[in-house]
């Protein structure tokens, strides 16, 4: 699973277009699905508009990992 490194100040999402709405941080993509990151677990998800939760993958947040926010972690 990818998940936002503990030591990232989580407001440099904003830079990659992620919004903070309270217990998070959003970005809306090209085909409806949503990116999600939770202030607790920090965990990256997508969300599908139909509602369907799944991890996202290394191309979807590439601009991310490129700037050294990301990291592996097992379940």
């Amino acid at each position: 699973m990818l998940k936002i490194k503990d030591d990232v100040d989580l407001k440099e999402l904003e830079k990659f277009g992620f919004d903070d709405f309270g217990v998070g941080y959003k970005k809306y993509g090209i085909l409806g699905e949503q990116y999600f990151i939770h202030n607790g677990d920090r965990r990256i998800k997508r969300i599908h508009p139909y509602s369907l939760r799944e991890e996202a993958t290394e191309e979807e947040v590439a601009d991310l990992i490129e700037a050294d926010l990301v990291e592996k972690v097992e379940d």
